[in-house]
């Protein structure tokens, strides 16, 4: 099933936002500000990403989430310093993400968003009732933290501003692990952009050699004595360090395994497109400055209901 084309079974789209709203903040110039005086800078990539996007997919069915748990997530209880280096938005760049939350539902996409669970969480959540039901899901990011997501041949994870789209078969081409290892495959190198810690000495050919002889971390620690002759480079002294952070490896764990049971919907119809009001998309441009500048947007769609 091809998340490009327009068909009557598509899949279910899951955006993760922030990849694509943080995308934006780095990569656009410094050009236009709302009447208050805020950078629209950002707000401005993420339009055009959701304009683009929706025009061609057409989905049927499609959610967006936002991080909004900084700090506030249930992993800061298992791990205080979980996500510790992560700079809370100042003012400027606050104004713009709840922008793009807002724009995100008035273009027709529920918006989605928690203080206890993660994006990836909400994500999780939704993929798992849909492939629960025997539907395909399209996860829409570049963090390949979501690919333990997939699960049949009809699934896929879309790198939409990269064109690239990894599905179930070849993820272990992309990546040197099957999806559903990837939880324990974090745990064990760990995760420098979460501040989530790893076992020192496994990197990531050595987790992912382990992990294709042992298959999960279980496996491991129900053998370590056949670890020392697994062939593996400095596989003699892994017994012991695989023992000695056996403590760590396991709360690593809980912070990577993504949590599959939030409800922030009471219906799962709710996730039906609706194409959004040009009118209604005109006065929020206007109201943060941007009319001019994504006029041509306004102008080109079809799609959009007058």
């Amino acid at each position: 099933m091809n998340c490009k084309g327009v068909v009557l079974d598509q899949p279910l789209y899951l955006i993760d936002s922030s990849i694509y709203i943080f995308r934006a903040y780095f990569s656009m110039p410094e050009r236009w500000n709302s009447p208050e005086g805020y950078p629209v800078d950002t707000l401005y990539g993420y339009a055009r990403f959701l304009f683009k996007f929706l025009d061609q997919v057409r989905p049927e069915r499609i959610s967006a989430a936002f991080d909004e748990s900084l700090g506030s997530c249930f992993r800061n209880d298992i791990y205080p310093d979980y996500k510790v280096s992560r700079a809370h938005p100042d003012e400027a760049l606050a104004f713009q993400l709840s922008a793009c939350k807002s724009l995100t539902e008035i273009m027709g996409v529920q918006s989605l968003a928690s203080e206890r669970y993660e994006a990836d969480d909400i994500i999780a959540s939704h993929a798992s009732r849909a492939q629960a039901r025997g539907e395909a899901v399209c996860i829409v990011t570049r963090d390949k933290d979501l690919g333990q997501l997939l699960k049949n041949d009809a699934d896929s994870c879309w790198d939409f501003a990269a064109d690239r789209k990894v599905t179930t078969a070849d993820f272990l081409a992309y990546f040197g692990v099957e999806p559903w290892q990837v939880a324990d495959y974090l745990a064990l190198v760990g995760d420098p952009a979460d501040d989530i810690p790893g076992v020192p000495g496994i990197g990531k050919k050595t987790a992912a050699a382990l992990l294709a002889q042992f298959a999960s971390i279980d496996g491991l620690y129900a053998d370590l004595t056949a670890l020392a002759s697994c062939g593996v480079r400095g596989a003699s002294g892994l017994p012991d360090k695989l023992q000695c952070y056996r403590e760590q490896v396991a709360m690593a764990r809980r912070l990577t395994l993504l949590e599959r049971t939030v409800t922030v919907l009471d219906s799962d119809t709710a996730l039906q497109w609706a194409a959004p009001s040009k009118t209604e998309l005109a006065a929020f441009f206007a109201a943060f400055g941007l009319e001019q500048a994504l006029a041509q947007q306004l102008n080109q769609y079809d799609w959009l209901v007058d």
